[in-house]
């Protein structure tokens, strides 16, 4: 056995503090673990103010000193050489009974991450076996959001080594983890995978931590850590601040240890000050070896009325062909015309109004207003769009929960086109997650789970739909996209408008494997100006010379020019009946004649089919 782990058999030991925190006070401009090569005597500086506070154990400056961190400031090249500095400087600043840990954060965050977790393993193991080289007393894994990341980087390293591993979840309530897990079951597979000691770090203050270890098991074969942060932010002059609360932080750490917790330290905002003062409050106490576990009280989720919520559009077109239609929101507050529109797409027995959101980055009327509206005026379904340019995780969230509020339950996620496409190239964009990670909101909030593990109450019922271009270079690449869309959770696509039957037989030859539906875009040409900007000016949209003569021959007839270009679209939905069931019908320019003579053609050609086939 370890020294560090027969030291925790009998006594409670102290960790330190931030270093971060303390870098950023000092006006830091770059990432702190930068600083072991630039700067060796303040990393040595801070940790040596930990151990004369206290700490029976200090951390390497590491924390974020992974690959795909450390190439923000053009240091990826150096992951190696700033984790062994870290390991040096750490030696020097310790005592002969200071046990250092090496430490590695998690690559998982709050915000989503597309890195896959065999990429995660890889960078990782860099760093694991850096710090072992150098001589570590034990690996420190903190700050992990994610359950499966961590158990696999457990598993992998336990293998590879035997070392004492301090393996600590960040949690965004008190009880549960973002994916619903309960903290206490959490904390048993960390320990299952190999750890040595589990517990909790960050985003909360010493009182909840207090409030999450209350429901918190002993192990009977491995040891709890709280590292928890200085308090909740503040924010003072513009700046974001921690409390200065050593003397609370060093008595709420005592009710710490009365829960279980034998490795105590500080995470964000902690300072030397914080350590004195646990080490001071808890230096006459022992490990306890019994607890009152106090049981969550669950919060049952409730399923909302089934019998109240019609046949979602992925059944629709799975049995029979389906017409959908989208109809862009205003730029202005006249709003008569659309909602006449919206009236005539709803008496032609559309099945669903798509309704896009802000779309090529061009503010208009909020769609989820449009949307209220069209629910409580109307019989027609509509589906609403959600790009996650405009949003953070917040207003995404937020956003959901009234689309499922007013009886919204067909969405299309999209990541958005970007700010600098649209009328304000100044805007800023979000994209705190993409296309796939609002999804998998979407399908936690089905489950009746919010995004930091707690229960919703009642279940959402959203149908989730993806967009795909078919209109690109190399089609193989797309439809690998789209598998890992539908993986994700999506139950259906939507396509960008095409104009060849050749591409539409192609989309079909390349998605004919997946399990799931597709509504092909049709989008009528409305003048011979517009069939140049689209054929010149639309990425990866061509028309053939044939199509952009005729348009030209007709280009000073109004009447003609319609004529051809229903004919040309009408063309195109006989193609898209031959192989597909789901028709989107692009409205140009809030032209809704156009839509309403296709639908109507579309269903009268599919009804012809039916019965001849009957």
């Amino acid at each position: 056995m370890s020294q560090l782990l027969k030291a925790l058999q009998n006594n409670i030991l102290v960790a330190d503090g931030a270093i971060g925190t303390i870098f950023y006070s000092e006006g830091l401009d770059t990432c702190p673990e930068a600083y072991n090569l630039t700067y060796p005597e303040k990393v040595q500086r801070i940790h040596q103010s930990y151990i004369d506070a206290g700490a029976d154990i200090i951390q390497t400056n590491t924390y974020g000193a992974n690959f795909e961190k450390l190439k923000v400031f053009g240091l990826e090249h150096k992951v190696k050489e700033i984790h062994q500095a870290a390991v040096r400087i750490a030696k020097n600043a310790a005592n002969e009974d200071t046990f250092i840990l090496g430490t590695v954060g998690g690559f998982r965050g709050i915000k989503q991450e597309d890195l896959e977790l065999t990429a995660i393993q890889y960078h990782t193991e860099i760093q694991v076996d850096t710090l072992i080289e150098e001589g570590v007393d034990g690996l420190l894994f903190e700050t992990y959001y994610d359950l499966d990341e961590l158990t696999n980087i457990i598993t992998a390293t336990k293998r590879k080594y035997n070392i004492p591993i301090i393996a600590q979840l960040t949690a965004l309530n008190t009880n549960y983890l973002r994916d619903g897990t309960e903290i206490n079951e959490a904390l048993k597979t960390l320990i299952a995978s190999g750890a040595d000691i589990v517990g909790l770090n960050c985003h909360h203050g010493p009182h909840h931590m207090k409030e999450s270890f209350s429901h918190i098991e002993l192990p009977d074969d491995a040891y709890l850590s709280c590292y928890p942060n200085a308090s909740l932010l503040d924010i003072d002059n513009s700046e974001f601040k921690y409390s200065d609360n050593a003397v609370y932080f060093g008595k709420v750490a005592q009710q710490l240890i009365s829960e279980g917790v034998r490795l105590i330290g500080g995470c964000c905002g902690t300072t030397p000050e914080h350590i004195k003062f646990i080490k001071s409050s808890v230096a006459e106490l022992s490990p306890i070896t019994d607890k009152n576990v106090i049981p969550i009280t669950k919060k049952v989720k409730k399923q909302s009325n089934q019998s109240t919520i019609k046949q979602n559009l992925t059944d629709k077109v799975k049995a029979r062909p389906t017409v959908i239609v989208e109809l862009d929101t205003p730029k202005h507050l006249d709003t008569d015309k659309f909602f006449r529109n919206i009236k005539k797409l709803d008496e032609a027995d559309i099945d669903a109004v798509t309704l896009a959101d802000n779309s090529l980055a061009t503010v208009r009327v909020s769609n989820i207003a449009a949307a209220s509206i069209i629910k409580q005026q109307y019989d027609i379904e509509p589906l609403v769009h959600i790009t996650c340019r405009d949003r953070n995780l917040i207003g995404l969230q937020s956003h959901l929960l009234g689309l499922s509020l007013i009886g919204v339950n067909e969405i299309l996620t999209i990541t958005g086109d970007p700010s600098k496409i649209g009328h304000l190239p100044g805007a800023s964009n979000v994209y705190d997650v993409n296309s796939k990670g609002l999804t998998e909101i979407a399908l936690r909030f089905n489950q009746g789970i919010n995004t930091d593990g707690d229960a919703l109450k009642v279940n959402t019922n959203f149908n989730i739909a993806g967009a795909f271009d078919p209109n690109v270079r190399k089609l193989d690449g797309a439809v690998r996209r789209l598998e890992r869309k539908l993986e994700s959770g999506m139950n259906y696509f939507i396509t960008q408008p095409v104009y060849s039957a050749e591409k539409i037989k192609e989309v079909y030859e390349a998605t004919k494997h997946l399990d799931a539906p597709f509504f092909i875009g049709i989008m009528p040409v409305t003048s011979y100006k517009n069939a140049l900007f689209l054929h010149n000016e639309v990425p990866g949209i061509k028309l053939s010379e044939e199509i952009l003569s005729q348009f030209e021959a007709v280009k000073d007839d109004k009447e003609k020019t319609k004529a051809l270009s229903l004919k040309l679209s009408k063309e195109l939905i006989d193609t898209v009946h031959q192989y597909f069931n789901g028709l989107y019908l692009i409205t140009p320019f809030q032209s809704v004649d156009y839509t309403l003579e296709l639908a109507s053609y579309s269903k009268t050609i599919t009804s012809n089919k039916q019965e001849a086939i009957l």
